[in-house]
């Protein structure tokens, strides 16, 4: 008997450390794309972006035209060529070919390191102003609200408007919803 006692209290202590220790914890929940979406730099950012991907393509629009341009000569001409003029002509070609799609894949790189270059500041800003949020707030926590499609949080109380608090240090205001919502 002395032995259930004495584990039922170890038990006891056991769950008011957990339950003491629980109400230290706070946890907050944030999007981070929907912060940056409303942040006035992000106009700017998607017009230059918008122009970096047109400069883009109308190199390889130039390009892939040159080479069809390549192409449609040698398909003229080839009846006439040489078996060596031919094989050279078509060994050109193919170079040429491979050469636009490695222009193609350098071009989607740059396109995606460009964007990086670009949201890098505004996301650090975000990023500064949530750290100084969380800690003004005394939160020990805070998720983001969605990793890649799934949420990442299973539960928090709904009066923590973390986001709210974040567009506030930052200037922002809220969007109202559309009505319906």
């Amino acid at each position: 008997m002395m032995k259930v006692k004495v584990i039922l209290s170890a038990i006891a202590l056991l769950c008011v450390g957990f339950a003491a220790q629980a109400q230290e914890i706070k946890i907050g929940y944030t999007n981070v794309e929907f912060i940056m979406d409303l942040m006035p730099e992000m106009e700017q950012i998607g017009a230059d972006i918008q122009d970096y991907q047109t400069q883009l393509q109308t190199n390889i629009q130039t390009k892939a035209a040159d080479f069809q341009r390549q192409v449609q000569t040698y398909q003229q001409a080839a009846q006439t060529m040489t078996e060596e003029a031919r094989a050279a002509k078509e060994g050109e070609l193919t170079k040429l070919q491979s050469d636009l799609q490695k222009y193609e894949q350098d071009a989607q790189v740059s396109y995606q390191r460009k964007l990086g270059e670009l949201l890098e500041p505004v996301q650090t800003k975000v990023i500064n102003a949530i750290n100084a949020v969380a800690a003004e707030n005394n939160y020990t926590h805070i998720f983001a609200e969605t990793a890649g499609q799934a949420p990442i949080l299973l539960y928090t109380k709904e009066e923590d408007k973390f986001t709210e608090l974040v567009l506030a240090k930052l200037g922002l205001e809220m969007p109202t919803p559309p009505a319906g919502n």
